[in-house]
């Protein structure tokens, strides 16, 4: 039986990824920082490479320019198993938060997305369900310093946090100093991973341009982290399916990819889905799951308008 297109594609994506990834390793093999293990991530014409030492400490990371494109979409899932029930406005109040926590029991969303302040909260509401609790780290901004970031990780796991989602030091990766950006991501990723926690990283695509947005995902792939994600939704912008299907592109299949700012109806959420997302932030989840909005050009047969 002859394999269908889509198959092909996958699997010449998959090659090509392949093969880009053992160019890059040989001709940076030579370049290496002593005693350390490099991973390569390729994507859009770019590498990042980006090196450990055996204690886990980044000693090197930088990106390059090769060739050739690729990108995977993953699987439909169900699509309140994809959402992040998210609220994290300054002033939500306890009883909000709450039933934020209602919501998410009565829908089986993912998980809720609150700050830190109210993770144990959220954990005690939650306790025997399947929701996750998530919550924000270096927010909304990015520029905490990375042992606070790390520091503040661990803590909010100890609260009861099973879900991370840090906001990557934007300035530093406009500046190119990817080292640095490296480190930060994985501080947190190894604490978090540790705990058994998993950790998205937010980009925050508004503030980037298409380069940078790729060289995030790789050096976030490379980090180890579980999912890339576009933005905080405090930056003047949220996703949109050309960054989700960029970052779809660049992570590949291995990783998820978090849609979040802007996603207020069904609509929106299938086409970031469609767009490679695996993983919806919304404050709108309950809304979204009604289904398709009316549509308001329809005329009855009638001919009149109501």
């Amino acid at each position: 039986m002859n394999p269908d297109i889509k198959t092909v594609e996958q699997l010449v994506e998959i090659i090509t990824r392949e093969v880009l990834i053992a160019m890059a390793e040989q001709q940076q093999r030579a370049a290496e920082p002593g005693g350390s293990q490099c991973k390569y991530e390729c994507a859009d014409n770019l590498c990042v490479h980006t090196c450990f030492d055996q204690a886990g400490k980044v000693v090197d990371a930088g990106a390059e320019r090769l060739s050739s494109s690729i990108g995977v979409i993953p699987q439909d899932a169900n699509l309140a198993k994809m959402i992040d029930h998210t609220l994290l406005k300054a002033d939500a109040t306890p009883e909000q938060i709450a039933q934020l926590c209602f919501e998410a029991r009565k829908y089986q969303f993912a998980s809720v997305c609150v700050n830190p302040a109210w993770v144990k909260l959220c954990a005690q509401l939650l306790d025997g369900s399947d929701v996750k609790v998530c919550t924000v780290i270096g927010f909304p901004l990015g520029a905490t310093a990375s042992e606070v970031k790390a520091f503040e990780a661990g803590n909010a796991i100890e609260q009861g946090a099973t879900e991370i989602d840090m906001v990557i030091n934007i300035g530093a990766l406009k500046a190119r100093e990817l080292e640095f950006v490296a480190q930060d991501i994985r501080g947190v990723v190894n604490i978090s991973h540790s705990r058994g926690a998993i950790v998205k990283v937010i980009l925050e695509t508004v503030l980037l341009n298409d380069e940078e947005k790729t060289i995030a995902c790789l050096l976030s792939k490379e980090a180890g982290a579980d999912f890339v994600k576009t933005s905080t939704g405090f930056a003047g912008g949220g996703a949109t399916v050309e960054d989700v299907t960029l970052m779809r592109r660049a992570v590949g299949p291995d990783i998820g990819v978090k849609a979040s700012g802007g996603v207020r109806t069904y609509e929106d959420a299938e086409s970031m889905v469609k767009a490679g997302a695996t993983r919806i932030g919304a404050s709108a989840g309950v809304k979204i799951l009604q289904g398709p909005s009316p549509s308001t050009d329809a005329v009855p047969a009638s001919g009149k308008g109501y």
